[in-house]
């Protein structure tokens, strides 16, 4: 059975059934006919030649299957790799599969072999497959019959059989059956002047469809195939460049407006290999598919034409010379081609009746001209052995030579009489030639010449060296020759090596400079005589090792390119790299995103409102776009801008011409749309001011107002309304100015009136254009305003699916990843095993599973046997916590990582199956009885799609959309006593019993206070007076009303402050009970318990520490019955004791001071004198236990009718207390902005994973900017010196920072001055209140 091609001529039927019959009449017999007839089984004996056969009854003509003549098969004299079996055909056949057979009943069978192919027996193709010289499995006895269908027809007269491997007990012995059918095609032989036109029957041909096909096989790396245009400055051209194929049309230029149609793609590699190439051009439009061989490219062509306007004619083979510099400078095709079809006219066939008129000048010939070259294949352990003139006083050389390789030896030859000898290599791309010279003082001589040499090109070299002078001249540049007049005796050897060294020299006393040559050569001359390398190849004269002869097997591993998004391709022989710097991805083929998919994305790794980079399709063929994260809401916001300045005064038109806005966005429409619509919801805000110009001329008017949405689809409601509805907000909720219409600016008035509102339909989003038509009367003026697009949540991020049972499982379509795939997703779990999904071919598959509690295997078999990958964790992970699987699969390697744990690497074999070949559904959970998935999997993408988990979990009967329990997993991002709650997609933290603020309660809340202001929070709510609740002991307030007594409290805030003495916090009582936290004259920190039973408050004195140095100050103070424990600072930890004498119970608190005590009732004296003057200074996250009373006082909460403040209460984050730990190193944190000084502004990628930008700022712009940036720090520090000098009598608030540990004023400072980690985190939120 034939295998069909994944590429070819059936790729390409998508744009119109012409192309398909069209190429099937070149390509393939009709459909009626089975292109799979044997091909061997009829023919003679004398059709059949070898290498070499032990005898005439084991000659080759007895090679057919499942015949026993002769000795029931070929077998060659000796059993290596030097032989073959060949079969011709006697004219061209279409070959779709081969077979083989062992020798009849003996123990002699092929095991591995390569197929090669020829049309006149001599420059052999060999087959390839998966992009590799394709070596066949072969027998395992020798009667048994394998057949391989190939992956691709070929074309051949002659094919050619080259065991690799044999039964080890036996010798090779094979009998062989090729399968395909007959094919015929006529030809063209181009001479390299000969042009041939067809001429248009109406002068000029005006398509809006092409499909233009031909075959052409050349040994030139230059020329052009057909070429088109017209006056109006279309055309269309296909040429080789550097022996690639080069396309170029243009549908139309505009030259003195923006229209640019010219349109070039280039395609394929090594294309002089003298082989046919079929090429197949098909054009709808703009739009092209344009096929090589079985690789399609689809693209669409600049401008803003569909139609191509030719004049006269259309040639092939060149370029007919008109005079132009274009015409001249381009060379002519030279070579053959066949089958050429014009949108359906046979040029073959006219040309061959004569009924087309080639130039005049050069020669039209109807069979193809074989070139005389033959090239030699080497690898790396081969070497050609050749025969020179001895004993000459000139040596001269010259050779061709192709390689991907940058080093390698080419040449190497003793001098006779022991001179020395020549050795010329590729080094580092350059030729360079070594001559070891004896008979002199000067011992070596060394040139060299040439760059870039390993481009897998045909390159020349020549060599000429005589007494006292040598030259290397490269692909024939006589200017750039490099010459010496060294000192140098000459006379040749008889023997040349080329590529390499016979064995028994490497171990001689001459050391080889390179490694050996891989590659191709041809064109060898010794001594001015072209070598026969047909008379080597029969080794007289001559010796060679591993090489191939009339052969060039090279390969560009580049073409295709696996390198994906932009990524650079470079090779070697055997494999290839890419480069994916500056590419926002990374990999070994630059498949994965650096980026994060969204804004949702990078919250939940603890980011906080900045710029970002997002790659919201991931792998997929978007770019990375730089937006907004507005993380200060529950919800994150991704804010995508735009160019449009707010408040736009619109230019006056007439009615016919519209003032036309355009919008241009950081980002491509693509883009926006990727980020669309994984959103929750989108808005985009709109205004128009107005003065006598009306916007949508409602209620029965044509609108004068309009705008384009994504679809470039025009749109007439406008912000507040919806879709349908030719309305405005006050429309909607009927308060326009005037009832009359349904938009404020409809009334047409001479007063300034506004039209806004919210644009949230987000199918329609992001606004493209603005279109505003009446503002060309007497007085009409208007303004308008675009908001930036505004997106919520992530649908992605959170699309859920609960497993039920381990039966259960969701299936999708079939996952297409060929060459490259990545699978990545959430799972949680209590089960110890179960497969998370599965997808499945003829013998090909792809299986993700959890192994065991603490394993997670991929496995996958893409041809070459099954391959699997474990990434073993050291906790469980059925620990019902979200865990994180990305696997990936491509043409180099696997890999499979689990969380954080070391990602596991598989490279792929160098040569084999590449295709993942898949045909059944994608099965999510287990299916076929395997044992399932039981919990959750979430944000399942498959090269950057996102699979709909929710949607195929609603309509699928025994699964729940959704999944629950994200607190587990994510509650610790809930910092500070922030509670977790559950949501349907995601979590939020409730900060509300927390002295913090901010999406995961991280966010200090603090102030600034003014000299003489206090803060007072009453623990019992004003309404409730003490007379009213009674008293304990007549005091004390009723149980049922008053607080409770505390046996122990938690004390938590920060502060910074310059003024001593001072109170920082008080606890007063309904009782004698207090608590006092306070900055004694010496600035030094002191603690007073007072809970009765003592005579005295119990004091903690902190008396080496100065507190009052203007640093944020960080107290944390913990009790539990007589137990104090003092945390300040980065410092350790301090135990106290109250006396035993002490009560335990804090009895009846009543309120909380901050600054100052203002209390009713008797105040201890000490305490008292600490009010004058008050606290000037900065507090933050202030805690009593689970009491915040500064944000209370800052914020709207249930505890705010509790705060009483005296003073205007400045909110201010300038107490907040400094890092308790060391920072991560700019080299180590992944989230450090120094990363992007390196980054460039146009550029969005650099290497750095996900961190926040700060609107891409180039390097030198940095530079000028941080020199500005001194220079103004200089001047406002000068002014507030001064400013501060002048209104010191204020009680401003400034922060002193120490010099130096020298002038420190206690240890604590010096600590702060000299440790680079203790560093404040006051920000540009702190103000120097002057007023």
């Amino acid at each position: 059975m034939v295998v069909a091609p994944r590429a070819g001529c059936g790729a390409a039927l998508s744009l119109w059934i012409v192309s398909n019959l069209l190429c099937r009449a070149w390509t393939a017999p009709a459909a009626s006919q089975k292109c799979d007839e044997p091909l061997v089984s009829g023919l003679p004996h004398g059709a059949f030649s070898s290498s070499s056969s032990t005898s005439g009854s084991y000659s080759p003509g007895y090679a057919k299957i499942n015949k026993r003549g002769g000795a029931g098969g070929w077998s060659p004299s000796d059993s290596d790799h030097y032989q073959w079996l060949q079969v011709d055909f006697g004219n061209r056949k279409q070959i779709s599969a081969i077979a083989t057979q062992g020798r009849y009943s003996s123990s002699d069978w092929v095991t591995q072999y390569r197929m090669l192919y020829s049309d006149t027996g001599r420059n052999w193709k060999p087959y390839h497959q998966d992009g590799n010289i394709w070596a066949f499995p072969g027998n395992i006895n020798s009667d048994g019959v394998v057949r391989h269908d190939l992956q691709h027809v070929v074309i051949a007269r002659y094919v050619r059989i080259v065991p690799l491997d044999w039964n080890g007990e036996g010798r090779i012995g094979l009998r062989v059956e090729v399968y395909g059918c007959s094919y015929w095609a006529d030809v063209i032989n181009f001479d390299g002047h000969v042009v041939l036109p067809y001429r248009f029957r109406n002068k000029k041909m005006k398509t809006l469809k092409d499909v233009i096909a031909l075959k052409f096989k050349t040994s030139e790396s230059e020329g052009v195939i057909l070429h088109g245009e017209g006056q109006q400055g279309d055309y269309i051209t296909l040429e080789l460049k550097k022996a690639k194929l080069v396309f170029s049309l243009n549908l139309g230029s505009n030259q003195l407006g923006p229209i640019y149609g010219h349109t070039s793609v280039t395609t394929g590699s090594l294309l002089d290999d003298h082989h046919w190439h079929s090429v197949v051009i098909e054009r709808q439009g703009r739009s092209i598919n344009l096929t090589l061989d079985r690789g399609v490219q689809h693209f669409r062509t600049n401008g803003e034409f569909d139609y191509l306007d030719l004049d006269y004619e259309i040639t092939f083979g060149g370029i007919p010379f008109s005079g132009k510099p274009s015409s001249s400078s381009r060379k002519n095709f030279k070579g053959c081609m066949e089958s050429i079809n014009y949108n359906g006219i046979n040029i073959t066939d006219l040309a061959k009746r004569k009924k087309l008129e080639p130039s005049n000048v050069g020669n039209l010939s109807f069979s193809c001209v074989e070139p005389y070259t033959v090239p030699v294949f080497f690898n790396a352990t081969s070497y050609l052995e050749v025969p020179g003139r001895p004993d000459q006083d000139l040596f001269s050389v010259s050779f061709q030579f192709r390689t991907w390789n940058p080093n390698g030896l080419l040449l190497f030859s003793h001098f006779a009489d022991n001179l020395g000898n020549v050795e010329i290599d590729l080094t580092e791309s350059k030729v360079g030639v070594r001559i070891n010279v004896t008979q002199t003082k000067m011992s070596q001589i060394d040139i060299s010449s040439g760059s870039g040499l390993n481009d897998g090109q045909w390159h020349e070299v020549r060599f000429l060296a005589k007494e006292n002078f040598a030259v290397l001249t490269i692909d024939g540049d006589e200017a750039s020759a490099v010459r010496t007049n060294s000192p140098l005796q000459v006379k040749t050897s008889e023997k040349y090596f080329f590529g390499g060294f016979l064995n028994q020299m490497s171990n001689s006393s001459h050391s080889v400079l390179q490694p050996s040559f891989q590659g191709c050569m041809q064109l060898v001359q010794v001594d001015d005589q072209l070598v026969n390398l047909y008379e080597v190849a029969q080794r007289r004269p001559g010796s060679f090792a591993n090489v191939s002869i009339d052969m060039c097997a090279i390969i560009d591993r580049c073409v295709p390119n696996h390198c994906e998004h932009g990524g650079k391709c470079s090779q070697t022989w055997h494999s290839f790299q890419c480069a994916c710097e500056e590419t926002g991805y990374s990999g070994a083929t630059c498949h994965n995103s650096i980026y994060e998919p969204s804004c949702e994305a990078y919250k939940h790794l603890g980011q906080t409102s900045n710029y970002y980079w997002i790659d919201p399709d991931g792998s997929g063929p978007l770019g990375p776009l730089k937006v907004y994260c507005n993380m200060t809401e529950d919800k994150v916001w991704t804010i995508v801008s735009h160019d449009l300045q707010m408040q736009t005064t619109v230019a006056g038109y007439s009615p016919e011409k519209y003032s036309v806005t355009q919008l241009v966005y950081s980002a491509s429409m693509d883009q926006i749309s990727a980020v669309t619509s994984s959103a929750e919801h989108c808005e985009q805000y709109v205004s128009y001011f107005c003065k006598m110009s009306r916007l949508l001329n409602t209620p029965d008017g044509s609108p004068y107002t309009w705008w384009v949405g994504k679809a470039n689809e025009k749109h007439y409601y406008w912000g507040g309304s919806g879709p349908g509805i030719q309305k405005c907000a006050c429309g909607i909720e009927r308060n326009c100015t005037d009832p009359k219409y349904y938009c404020n600016c409809d009334a047409d008035y001479k007063q300034w009136r506004k039209d806004a509102g919210f644009l949230s339909y987000k199918d329609h989003l992001p606004v493209s254009q603005v279109v505003v038509g009446d503002t060309d009367r007497q007085g009409s003026e208007a303004k308008l305003s675009v908001g930036p697009l505004r997106c919520q949540g992530d649908r992605n991020y959170w699309n859920a699916a609960s497993f039920p049972n381990p039966s259960s499982y969701l299936h999708f379509s079939t996952f297409q990843g060929e060459t490259s795939a990545d699978i990545s997703f959430y799972f949680k779990t209590l089960i110890p095993r179960g497969v998370f999904l599965e997808n499945l071919g003829n013998t090909d598959f792809i299986k993700l599973e959890l192994k065991s509690a603490t394993e997670v295997s991929f496995s996958f078999d893409v041809g070459n046997g099954p391959v699997e990958i474990v990434v073993r964790s050291p906790s469980p992970l059925n620990d019902d916590q979200w865990h994180r699987v990305t696997a990936e699969r491509n043409v180099k390697q696997a890999s499979l990582q689990v969380d954080r744990l070391p990602q596991q690497v598989r490279k792929a074999p160098t040569e084999g199956h590449t295709r993942l070949e898949l045909y059944s559904q994608l099965f999510v959970g287990g299916a076929g009885g395997q044992q399932g998935f039981l919990g959750c999997i979430r944000s399942l993408r498959m090269n950057g799609v996102t699979l709909d988990l929710e949607e195929r979990a609603k309509v699928t009967s025994g699964f729940k959309s959704g999944c629950s329990g994200h607190c587990t997993s994510y509650g610790a991002n809930c910092e500070n006593g922030g509670r977790c709650l559950e949501k349907y997609h995601g979590y939020s933290c409730d900060c509300s019993n927390t002295a913090y603020d901010g999406t995961f309660c991280n966010k200090d809340v603090g102030a600034f206070f003014e000299e003489g202001m206090w803060l007072r929070y009453n623990f019992q709510a004003s309404g409730v007076s003490a007379k009213e609740s009674g008293s304990r002991s007549d005091m004390s307030p009723d149980q049922n009303n008053s607080p409770p007594d505390l046996t122990h409290e938690g004390i938590h805030f920060s502060f910074s402050t310059t003024k001593a003495p001072c109170i920082l916090l008080y606890v007063s009582s309904f009782t004698t009970d207090f608590l006092a936290v306070l900055i004694k004259p010496t600035g030094s920190l002191q603690i007073q318990y007072n809970l009765g039973g003592t005579r005295q408050p119990y004091n903690i004195d902190v008396d080496h520490r100065n507190m009052a140095n203007g640093q944020p100050h960080s107290v944390n103070i913990t009790r539990h019955e007589r137990t104090i424990i003092l945390k300040l600072d980065h410092y350790p930890s301090v135990s106290y004791h109250l006396p035993s004498s002490s009560d335990t119970l804090f009895n009846s608190p009543k309120s909380l001071f901050l600054g100052k005590v203002i209390e009713t009732g008797k105040i201890d004296q000490e305490i008292h004198k600490y009010n004058t003057p008050g606290f000037t200074g900065c507090l933050s996250r202030v805690q009593f236990n689970q009491i915040a009373p500064l944000k209370a006082a800052l914020r709207q909460t249930n505890a705010s009718a509790h705060v009483h403040i005296q003073g205007e209460l400045v909110e201010s984050n300038c107490g907040a207390s400094p890092l308790t730990l060391s920072p991560m190193s700019s080299a180590t944190d992944p989230w450090h902005l120094d990363h992007l000084d390196s980054a460039s502004a146009d550029f969005p990628y650099n290497p750095g994973q996900g961190q926040a930008i700060r609107n891409g700022v180039n390097r030198n712009s940095a530079i000028i900017g941080g020199v500005i940036a001194v220079v103004i720090f200089t001047i406002l520090c000068t002014l507030v010196f001064l400013i501060r000098y002048m209104f010191r009598h204020k009680g401003t608030y400034h922060t002193n920072e120490a010099k130096g540990a020298e002038s420190a004023e206690s240890a604590d400072a010096a600590i702060m001055n000299n440790d680079p980690n203790f560093t404040e985190t006051i920000d540009e939120s702190k103000k120097e209140w002057l007023i």
